[in-house]
Protein backbone atom coordinates (compact mmCIF):
# COMPACT_ATOMS: atom_id res chain seq x y z
CA UNK A 1 0.00 0.00 0.00
CA UNK A 2 1.50 3.65 -0.79
CA UNK A 3 1.53 5.72 2.19
CA UNK A 4 1.54 9.85 1.06
CA UNK A 5 2.25 12.54 2.46
CA UNK A 6 -0.49 15.91 1.95
CA UNK A 7 1.18 19.43 2.34
CA UNK A 8 -1.11 20.19 5.18
CA UNK A 9 0.75 16.97 7.01
CA UNK A 10 3.85 19.00 6.12
CA UNK A 11 2.66 22.28 7.58
CA UNK A 12 1.37 20.54 10.77
CA UNK A 13 4.50 18.71 11.19
CA UNK A 14 6.43 22.14 10.97
CA UNK A 15 4.24 23.20 13.77
CA UNK A 16 5.17 20.15 15.91
CA UNK A 17 8.89 20.21 15.36
CA UNK A 18 9.12 23.75 15.95
CA UNK A 19 7.18 24.23 19.49
CA UNK A 20 9.15 25.11 22.41
CA UNK A 21 10.99 22.37 24.22
CA UNK A 22 8.84 21.94 27.89
CA UNK A 23 11.91 22.31 29.91
CA UNK A 24 14.63 24.33 29.87
CA UNK A 25 18.45 23.80 28.79
CA UNK A 26 19.23 24.23 32.62
CA UNK A 27 16.68 21.65 33.89
CA UNK A 28 18.28 19.17 31.32
CA UNK A 29 22.01 20.11 32.80
CA UNK A 30 20.31 19.30 36.31
CA UNK A 31 18.72 15.32 35.02
CA UNK A 32 22.16 14.74 33.63
CA UNK A 33 23.46 15.71 37.20
CA UNK A 34 21.36 13.93 38.80
CA UNK A 35 22.03 10.94 36.34
CA UNK A 36 26.02 11.69 38.01
CA UNK A 37 24.92 11.08 40.97
CA UNK A 38 23.31 8.01 40.42
CA UNK A 39 25.87 6.38 38.81
CA UNK A 40 28.23 7.35 42.35
CA UNK A 41 30.49 10.43 40.25
CA UNK A 42 31.33 13.45 41.67
CA UNK A 43 29.87 16.27 39.33
CA UNK A 44 31.71 18.53 40.58
CA UNK A 45 34.83 17.16 40.50
CA UNK A 46 37.24 19.21 37.63
CA UNK A 47 36.82 16.11 34.70
CA UNK A 48 32.35 16.14 35.08
CA UNK A 49 32.20 19.91 36.00
CA UNK A 50 31.05 20.98 32.90
CA UNK A 51 29.81 17.51 31.74
CA UNK A 52 26.21 18.38 32.50
CA UNK A 53 26.07 20.98 29.80
CA UNK A 54 28.28 19.33 27.50
CA UNK A 55 26.06 15.94 27.46
CA UNK A 56 22.61 18.67 26.50
CA UNK A 57 24.34 20.34 23.78
CA UNK A 58 25.69 17.11 22.09
CA UNK A 59 21.99 16.00 22.76
CA UNK A 60 20.34 18.59 21.04
CA UNK A 61 22.49 18.03 18.19
CA UNK A 62 22.26 14.75 18.15
CA UNK A 63 18.51 14.83 17.93
CA UNK A 64 18.23 18.46 15.92
CA UNK A 65 15.74 16.27 13.18
CA UNK A 66 12.82 17.58 15.47
CA UNK A 67 13.68 20.83 15.16
CA UNK A 68 13.26 20.50 11.26
CA UNK A 69 10.83 20.26 8.76
CA UNK A 70 10.58 18.89 5.42
CA UNK A 71 9.10 22.50 3.76
CA UNK A 72 12.28 24.18 5.10
CA UNK A 73 14.32 21.51 4.22
CA UNK A 74 13.60 21.18 0.80
CA UNK A 75 13.14 24.98 0.15
CA UNK A 76 12.00 24.75 -2.92
CA UNK A 77 14.00 22.24 -4.39
CA UNK A 78 11.41 20.05 -6.60
CA UNK A 79 11.78 20.24 -10.47
CA UNK A 80 9.82 19.56 -13.67
CA UNK A 81 11.71 16.82 -15.38
CA UNK A 82 10.02 14.57 -18.25
CA UNK A 83 12.66 11.27 -16.98
CA UNK A 84 11.51 8.14 -15.78
CA UNK A 85 14.74 6.39 -15.21
CA UNK A 86 15.57 5.51 -11.68
CA UNK A 87 17.21 7.96 -9.56
CA UNK A 88 20.15 6.09 -7.35
CA UNK A 89 21.79 7.46 -3.93
CA UNK A 90 23.53 5.41 -2.08
CA UNK A 91 25.80 4.52 0.69
CA UNK A 92 24.49 7.82 2.65
CA UNK A 93 25.70 7.81 5.61
CA UNK A 94 23.28 7.49 8.97
CA UNK A 95 24.01 8.73 12.88
CA UNK A 96 21.12 7.47 14.58
CA UNK A 97 19.94 7.24 18.52
CA UNK A 98 18.09 4.31 19.41
CA UNK A 99 14.97 5.76 21.23
CA UNK A 100 15.50 2.61 24.01
CA UNK A 101 18.76 3.40 25.42
CA UNK A 102 19.72 6.39 23.36
CA UNK A 103 22.95 4.61 22.06
CA UNK A 104 24.01 5.54 18.83
CA UNK A 105 22.99 3.95 15.34
CA UNK A 106 25.55 3.97 12.61
CA UNK A 107 25.05 2.91 9.33
CA UNK A 108 23.73 4.39 5.50
CA UNK A 109 21.28 4.48 3.34
CA UNK A 110 20.54 3.43 0.08
CA UNK A 111 17.44 5.58 -1.72
CA UNK A 112 16.37 5.36 -5.24
CA UNK A 113 12.68 6.44 -6.73
CA UNK A 114 11.97 6.69 -10.40
CA UNK A 115 10.73 10.08 -11.21
CA UNK A 116 6.99 10.84 -12.74
CA UNK A 117 7.14 13.92 -14.08
CA UNK A 118 9.03 15.38 -11.08
CA UNK A 119 12.31 15.27 -9.30
CA UNK A 120 14.22 16.39 -6.37
CA UNK A 121 17.46 18.03 -5.62
CA UNK A 122 20.27 14.85 -5.07
CA UNK A 123 21.18 16.97 -2.29
CA UNK A 124 17.91 17.29 -0.43
CA UNK A 125 17.60 13.26 -0.72
CA UNK A 126 20.72 12.89 2.23
CA UNK A 127 19.18 15.68 4.17
CA UNK A 128 15.94 13.78 4.22
CA UNK A 129 17.80 10.80 5.50
CA UNK A 130 19.68 13.22 8.08
CA UNK A 131 16.71 15.09 9.21
CA UNK A 132 14.91 11.72 10.27
CA UNK A 133 18.11 9.96 11.83
CA UNK A 134 18.69 12.99 14.19
CA UNK A 135 15.95 11.94 16.27
CA UNK A 136 15.61 9.06 18.49
CA UNK A 137 14.84 6.18 15.96
CA UNK A 138 13.94 2.76 15.69
CA UNK A 139 15.47 1.67 12.43
CA UNK A 140 12.20 0.27 11.07
CA UNK A 141 10.71 3.26 11.41
CA UNK A 142 13.57 5.48 9.86
CA UNK A 143 13.45 3.34 6.85
CA UNK A 144 9.47 3.82 6.17
CA UNK A 145 10.17 7.91 7.10
CA UNK A 146 12.55 8.29 4.39
CA UNK A 147 10.52 5.95 1.40
CA UNK A 148 7.18 7.75 2.51
CA UNK A 149 8.69 11.53 2.40
CA UNK A 150 10.06 11.20 -0.84
CA UNK A 151 6.52 8.94 -2.12
CA UNK A 152 4.84 11.83 -0.93
CA UNK A 153 6.35 14.96 -1.98
CA UNK A 154 7.01 13.15 -5.18
CA UNK A 155 4.40 11.11 -6.13
CA UNK A 156 6.78 8.93 -8.36
CA UNK A 157 6.14 6.23 -9.60
CA UNK A 158 7.76 4.12 -6.33
CA UNK A 159 10.05 4.85 -4.36
CA UNK A 160 12.99 2.06 -2.34
CA UNK A 161 15.26 2.38 0.90
CA UNK A 162 17.29 0.05 2.68
CA UNK A 163 19.04 1.22 5.12
CA UNK A 164 21.99 -0.92 6.71
CA UNK A 165 22.98 -0.05 10.33
CA UNK A 166 25.22 -1.48 13.01
CA UNK A 167 23.18 -0.51 17.16
CA UNK A 168 25.77 0.08 20.13
CA UNK A 169 22.86 -0.86 22.29
CA UNK A 170 23.78 -4.78 20.67
CA UNK A 171 27.69 -4.12 20.50
CA UNK A 172 27.86 -2.45 23.83
CA UNK A 173 25.56 -4.07 26.19
CA UNK A 174 22.59 -7.11 26.03
CA UNK A 175 24.32 -9.48 23.87
CA UNK A 176 27.53 -7.49 23.15
CA UNK A 177 28.05 -8.88 19.29
CA UNK A 178 29.95 -6.22 17.27
CA UNK A 179 30.02 -7.22 13.69
CA UNK A 180 26.64 -7.14 13.44
CA UNK A 181 24.17 -5.40 11.26
CA UNK A 182 20.52 -4.71 10.92
CA UNK A 183 18.85 -4.00 7.38
CA UNK A 184 15.66 -2.86 6.86
CA UNK A 185 13.43 -1.97 3.70
CA UNK A 186 10.80 -0.03 2.50
CA UNK A 187 9.27 -0.69 -1.05
CA UNK A 188 6.88 1.72 -2.56
CA UNK A 189 4.96 1.43 -5.98
CA UNK A 190 6.72 -0.23 -8.93
CA UNK A 191 10.00 -1.29 -6.59
CA UNK A 192 6.81 -3.53 -4.77
CA UNK A 193 5.02 -4.21 -7.79
CA UNK A 194 8.02 -5.43 -9.99
CA UNK A 195 10.88 -8.06 -8.77
CA UNK A 196 13.00 -6.75 -12.10
CA UNK A 197 13.05 -2.85 -11.01
CA UNK A 198 13.76 -4.36 -7.21
CA UNK A 199 16.51 -6.64 -8.32
CA UNK A 200 18.13 -4.01 -10.20
CA UNK A 201 17.77 -1.80 -7.13
CA UNK A 202 19.40 -4.65 -5.27
CA UNK A 203 22.36 -5.17 -7.71
CA UNK A 204 23.20 -1.68 -7.75
CA UNK A 205 23.28 -1.16 -4.19
CA UNK A 206 25.04 -4.35 -3.81
CA UNK A 207 27.93 -4.53 -5.97
CA UNK A 208 31.01 -1.54 -6.08
CA UNK A 209 30.83 0.80 -9.10
CA UNK A 210 33.17 -0.12 -11.61
CA UNK A 211 36.38 2.33 -11.60
CA UNK A 212 37.87 2.99 -15.43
Amino acid sequence: MTFSISRDDIRKQAILTQAKAPVSDEEMRQAVRTLLLGLGEDPDREGLRDTPKRVVKALKFLTSGYNQSLDELLNGAIFEENTQEMVLVRDIDLFSSCEHHILPILGRAHVAYIPNGKVIGLSKIARICEMYARRLQVQERLTQQIAHALQGLLRPQGVAVVVEATHMCMVMRGVQKPGSWTVTSSMQGVFAENANMRQEFMDLIRHPLSKH
